[in-house]
């Protein structure tokens, strides 16, 4: 119970994120993985079980297989608390043949699960951003303003709108106008270049939502942001709920306030990993007081044989062995060989960084073995004839694309060859 209210919540977890490129060739977008051991999808469900909200449907749909595993090893809610939930639901076809066709039609296919689980409230978050909430300060505005659906919103850059669902606001917080992407938008009052933007999460009552969908999809309506929202402001009273004043436990005060991204280009990717770096980080990934949890992690710890390593991460089993990170960030079983040079690099894991290979702004997906003597990073138009090159010049090499030496998949095994005492590198990448 939160304010006195049952809260459900339904994780849009269907997304194909085809701006991710070749990291979604194989994987949906909030099974991608983020920083040394967590996935995106890891956010947004340790925000609801730290908020005390343990009934969650994730509602899944493309290239779903690694998102089922994860959840099925990481968040058996036996871990936490007993007796509740996080359950994997793909398209069930009750009412025809047809996947998913928005946000608003797949909590429609399963509004058996709402009626049968009873709530007061029924919270609609998406799977595809970083950040922490605490979601009972949302419910509890919800409830003091009487609202029938609440709207997480926070400003964005108004050249950024197009990228948004924009909500406007009367003194009151009451929403006005709710506009799905629109190519321009008048200034949020009191801050000018500033729109507010939806973050895509939404509390609504339960009763109010169950109509509306049905309404919806007599009226061949799918989503929400660009059908259900906009049509509700004529009946129904909306609010805005600003996460700006949201506060969490433990958080730092050298820590950007109200931290949210989404993560849905590779360099918006790229550029969050590196937000989480350093001494004081934008965003720290160590908070005990507001945990993200990851995926139970049964490797051997790091290794560093030699080197140099400046604001990197290590993911266990993975082993350095004279060479240079600076800004690097490892997962799990990464193989650094000697006198090769990471700079500014997301690598995933079972990859080889070969003997002298020089990496520079790429992220390497998993099961890639980086040839001996490899340059990434350095020449991009060689590059963009291998690779995707995002705008910002971050090349991402897809899985499995240097296969490993043992040219079979899965897990490699490596051992660290006796070299003697190994020279410190001292020097950064040259190309």
């Amino acid at each position: 119970m939160i304010a006195g209210k049952t809260v459900l919540a339904f994780v849009m977890a269907g997304g194909e994120g085809t701006r991710l490129h070749s990291l979604t060739a194989d994987r949906c977008k909030p099974s991608v993985p983020f920083n040394g051991k967590h996935r995106i999808v890891d956010f947004v469900l340790s925000n609801l079980v730290n908020s005390e909200i343990y009934g969650i449907y994730l509602l899944v749909q493309y290239k779903s297989q690694s998102l089922i595993e994860h959840i099925r090893s990481s968040w058996t809610m036996a871990r936490f608390i007993p007796q509740h939930f996080v359950t994997v639901v793909p398209p069930q076809m009750r009412h025809g043949p047809e996947w998913f066709q928005g946000t608003a039609d797949a909590v429609f296919q399963n509004l058996h699960l709402i009626e049968t689980f009873r709530p007061d409230l029924v919270a609609v978050f998406g799977a595809d951003h970083i950040y922490r909430m605490d979601v009972r300060q949302m419910v509890q505005f919800h409830v003091d303003h009487k609202a029938d659906v609440s709207v997480a919103t926070l400003p964005v850059p108004i050249e950024q709108s197009k990228s948004f669902g924009i909500v406007e606001i009367d003194r009151g917080n009451v929403v006005t106008a709710f506009t799905e992407k629109p190519a321009t938008t008048p200034s949020m009052p009191g801050r000018d270049g500033f729109a507010l933007a939806s973050m895509g999460n939404y509390i609504f009552n339960a009763d109010v939502l169950i109509r509306e969908l049905k309404k919806a999809s007599e009226a061949g309506e799918s989503d929400f942001g660009k059908h259900i929202l906009p049509r509700m402001l004529h009946t129904h009273k909306l609010v805005a709920y600003d996460f700006a004043t949201n506060v969490i436990p433990g958080v730092a005060p050298y820590e950007e306030p109200a931290y949210w991204r989404d993560v849905g280009t590779i360099d918006a990717y790229f550029d969050a990993h590196f937000d989480t770096l350093g001494a004081k980080p934008k965003f720290r990934m160590t908070n005990p007081q507001w945990p993200i949890y990851a995926s139970p992690d049964q490797a051997e710890s790091a290794q560093i044989e030699n080197g140099v390593i400046n604001r990197s991460v290590v993911g266990s089993g993975s082993i350095v062995n004279g060479a240079k990170l600076d800004h690097a960030m490892l997962r799990r079983a990464v193989m650094v060989e000697p006198e090769s040079c990471l700079e500014q690099c997301i690598v995933m894991e079972r990859s080889v960084i070969g003997q002298g290979a020089k990496v520079r702004r790429a992220i390497i997906d998993q099961d890639n073995h980086i040839p001996p003597g490899e340059r990434i990073g350095y020449d991009l138009q060689r590059d963009a004839q291998r690779f995707h090159v995002s705008e910002g010049g971050v090349v991402v090499v897809p899985r499995g694309y240097f296969k490993h030496a043992t040219g079979v998949g899965g897990a490699t095994v490596h051992a660290l060859p006796d070299q003697g005492d190994l020279p410190m590198a001292r020097t950064a990448c040259a190309a």
